[in-house]
């Protein structure tokens, strides 16, 4: 499966890059489709510049980066996540297709909105992707019940040599009691 995940992700990755080094160079064509989308973004998250231009841009340099990253196999699942953000707003505010007039300028933004939807799947799987070892949340659950497993035998085992020694220490005080003509209760 290694192979396979080394041929897909710069196959995956390419739109990203050229497309995110394409409107660094030139922004202006994309910043009249992002605005209506840009402006309600940056004003829900603190943070980010009010300019849809300087937006657009943030967006392109960290497709172009995080699938330069994604494609070189560094921080896969935290770039696929990255790029899977980036393509939402990139997705609504380049392909809203329900907003076009001309059935076939219609068509071909229909096109391009669900090869995106098909592209934030495929992101969304990478994101998911463990490289065939178990996730975090499977190996913190494994150590639990583990160390609960361990936890239970040591209580059991120190349980039976306290209930030995015990045993033990009463034979031997039966039998040095018989030696000198004593009585013990027998426990």
């Amino acid at each position: 499966m290694a192979i396979f995940r080394k041929l897909a992700r710069p196959l995956l990755a390419s739109t990203f890059v050229t497309g995110g080094l394409h409107v660094l160079r030139d922004p202006k064509p994309v910043v009249p489709l992002a605005e209506p989308v840009a402006r309600p973004v940056a004003a829900r998250i603190p943070g980010l510049p009010d300019d849809p231009e300087r937006l657009v841009r943030v967006n392109a340099a960290v497709q172009a980066g995080a699938g330069a990253l994604f494609a070189l196999g560094r921080f896969p699942r935290l770039s696929a996540l990255a790029l899977a953000t980036t393509l939402i707003p990139t997705t609504l505010a380049g392909h809203a297709y329900w907003n076009v007039e001309d059935p076939e300028e219609r068509a071909r933004q229909r096109v391009h909105f669900y090869k995106n939807v098909a592209l934030l799947g495929g992101l969304l799987i990478a994101v998911a992707d463990t490289h065939g070892k178990p996730s975090l949340a499977y190996r913190s659950r494994r150590a639990a019940t583990t160390g609960r497993r361990a936890a239970r035998t040591r209580s059991r085992s120190a349980r039976r040599a306290v209930e030995a020694a015990t045993a033990h220490t009463a034979a031997r005080a039966r039998t040095t009691a018989h030696t000198i003509g004593a009585r013990v209760p027998t426990p």
